[in-house]
C-alpha cells in the first residue's frame, strides 16, 4: 500500500479551500487541480508499505501524543515542480505567468511542527526513511498549473486539529483516491472565532 500520514479537514474548511482552488482555476490556462475529497495536510509520506510496516506506522502514531491545536490557513503560493524552495515562490515565469504546484499555506504553528517532528522521529526510529528537507506545511491545490494569479495573503481561516490519519493512496478507475485506514484522536472542529 502507498501510505502517508495527514490531517484531514472538516467540510467547512474544505469548502473554503475549494473556493481558493476554484478562484485559482478560473485564472489558469492549464493545471491538474485537486479533487475536493483529496484536500489534506501531509505530515509524513511513507510510500509503498507492507502489512508489517503499516502496523509499525500505527504504533508510531499512537506514541506521537499531542493536544488539540488551532491551525490557520493564511496565504496561497507555489513552488516549481520537484522543488519545495518556498523562498522562490513569488518568481514569475515569462509573460507574467506563475507556473508550478500551487498550495494554501499554514501560519506558523509550533504544535503542528512539534507533532510532525515527533512523527518523523518515531518513523526514523522504526526504520523508515523520512524527508531530510525542512518541513513546510502546505495544502496542495493543484499541480502543473500555469496561471496569472499571484502568491498572496488571504483572509485567515482554519480549524482545531484533534485527529491524524493514516491514508492509503491508490488509483481507482483512473482516479486518484485517498482513504483513511487508521485514525488517532477525535473529529476536528472548525475554529468558531479566529483572532487575526
Amino acid at each position: 500500500m502507498r501510505l502517508f500520514i495527514a490531517v484531514n479537514f472538516t467540510p467547512e474548511t474544505k469548502n473554503k479551500l475549494l473556493a481558493l482552488r476554484d478562484e485559482l482555476q478560473a485564472n489558469s490556462s492549464h493545471g491538474n487541480f485537486c479533487l475536493p475529497e483529496n484536500l489534506h495536510l501531509t505530515l509524513a509520506f511513507l510510500g509503498e508499505c507492507t502489512t508489517a510496516q503499516t502496523e509499525a506506522i500505527k504504533s508510531v502514531m499512537n506514541t506521537a501524543t499531542f493536544d488539540p491545536f488551532d491551525l490557520t490557513i493564511d496565504r496561497i503560493g507555489y513552488f516549481k515542480r520537484n522543488s519545495r524552495d518556498f523562498s522562490n515562490r513569488s518568481q514569475p515565469t515569462t509573460a507574467g505567468l506563475f507556473s508550478g504546484i500551487w498550495w494554501a499555506g499554514i501560519k506558523e504553528c509550533k504544535p503542528l511542527l512539534d507533532l510532525q517532528q515527533r512523527i518523523t522521529t518515531g518513523l526514523s526510529a522504526a526504520g523508515f526513511e523520512t524527508e531530510k528537507q525542512k518541513y513546510s506545511p502546505h495544502i496542495t491545490l493543484g499541480r502543473q498549473i500555469v496561471t496569472s494569479a499571484t502568491p498572496r495573503k488571504i483572509t485567515p481561516f482554519g480549524e482545531t486539529v484533534c485527529t491524524i490519519n493514516l491514508m492509503k493512496s491508490e488509483r481507482i478507475a483512473g482516479k486518484l483516491s485517498y482513504t483513511s485506514i487508521y485514525r488517532r484522536g477525535k473529529r476536528p472542529k472548525p475554529i468558531a472565532h479566529l483572532t487575526v
